[in-house]
C-alpha cells in the first residue's frame, strides 16, 4: 500500500518534532558551554554574544573532573568486562545444555528485570557492610563495591540476550569443533563466540552505558576520592554559586566517549538486540 500525502506530511511533521525535541536541548547545552558564566544567568539568547572557551579550561579545577573521569573510566570498564565474561559462560551454559533447575535459572534472572534499582539499594548497602564487620572486606566506598554493584544490574540482561543469541547459532558448529578435537570451552571461544559477535558487542555497550551515567548507587557508595563523573557534576552547584557553563561544557565532555563508542558500533548494537529479544 501507497503512502497517502496525508500521511506523508504527518509523518514528516513528527519526526520533525521529534529531531527538534533532540536537538533543541543539545544546541542549549553547547551554546551555554561556550557563553560567559554572566551571559548565561542573564536573559535567555539562542547565540552567545561572547564567545569564549575558558568553561572548558576551568572545569578541570572547579572540579577535579580529571580524577572523576578516571573512576569512571575504571569502573564502567571493569564492570562491563567482569558482566560480560560472566554472562557469556552463563549463557552459552543455559542455551547448550539442559540441567535440572534451568528454567527456574532462567526465570529469576529475567524477573529481576522488573524490580526497580532503588529497591536494592538498602539491601546491598547492608550486606556490604556487614561484610566489612564480619570479614574486613570494605566494599562501601571503594571501586570494587560499585563495581559489583553494577553487576546486579548488567548482568542478568546480557544472560538473558545472549542466551537468546547462542539460539540462534546452530548447534552443528559445536558439534564440528568437538569432532575437530576441541573441548567445550574451545568451542564456545573458537566458533560459537565469534559468529555471535554482534550479540556480545551490545551487551557490552549496555553495560558500559548503564555503568558511566549511574547516579543513585554512585551516590551513596562513593567517597570524595573515588567518586564518579555522574556524582562529581554535581559539584559545580556550590551553596554560593552554580556555574552553569562549565556543567555544560563538563557534560559535553563527559557524553564524548559514549557517544564515540555508540557511533561506531551502533550496527552491532541493533544488531545484537534484534537477534537476541526474538529468540
Amino acid at each position: 500500500m501507497r503512502d497517502t500525502t496525508a500521511f506523508k506530511a504527518f509523518r514528516i511533521v513528527v519526526v520533525t518534532v521529534l529531531a527538534a525535541f533532540t536537538i533543541l536541548p543539545l544546541y542549549v547545552m553547547v551554546t551555554s558551554s561556550m557563553k560567559p558564566l554572566s551571559d548565561v544567568r542573564g536573559a535567555f539568547t539562542w547565540w552567545p554574544t561572547t564567545i569564549t572557551f575558558e568553561p572548558f579550561v576551568h572545569m578541570w579545577t572547579t572540579v577535579p573532573l580529571a580524577r572523576y573521569f578516571v573512576n569512571s573510566t575504571i569502573v564502567s570498564v571493569s564492570s562491563t568486562l567482569a558482566s560480560l565474561v560472566i554472562a557469556i559462560f552463563a549463557s552459552y551454559a543455559v542455551s547448550r545444555y539442559r540441567f535440572r533447575g534451568r528454567g527456574t535459572f532462567t526465570t529469576t534472572v529475567l524477573s529481576t528485570q522488573m524490580f526497580p534499582g532503588v529497591l536494592f539499594l538498602l539491601p546491598l548497602f547492608i550486606i556490604f557492610v556487614n561484610l566489612d564487620k564480619t570479614f574486613g572486606v570494605q566494599l562501601v566506598g571503594t571501586r570494587i563495591g560499585l563495581i559489583i554493584t553494577y553487576l546486579t544490574f548488567s548482568l542478568p540482561f546480557s544472560i538473558w540476550m545472549l542466551a537468546g543469541y547462542f539460539d540462534g547459532i546452530p548447534r552443528e558448529l559445536d558439534e564440528a569443533a568437538r569432532v575437530d578435537g576441541c573441548s567445550p570451552v574451545g568451542a564456545l571461544l573458537r566458533v560459537v563466540l565469534p559468529a555471535a559477535r554482534p550479540g556480545v558487542i551490545a551487551v557490552a555497550i549496555y553495560g558500559f552505558m548503564t555503568a558511566w551515567g549511574e547516579v543513585l548507587f554512585a551516590s551513596v557508595m562513593t567517597t570524595d576520592t573515588n567518586r564518579t563523573l555522574a556524582i562529581g557534576l554535581r559539584q559545580y552547584s556550590t551553596q554560593t554559586n552554580v556555574y552553569w557553563n562549565e556543567i555544560m561544557a563538563a557534560s559535553l565532555v563527559v557524553s564524548i566517549p559514549v557517544v564515540i563508542g555508540f557511533l561506531l558500533l551502533q550496527k552491532y548494537f541493533v544488531a545484537g538486540l534484534t537477534a537476541g529479544s526474538v529468540k
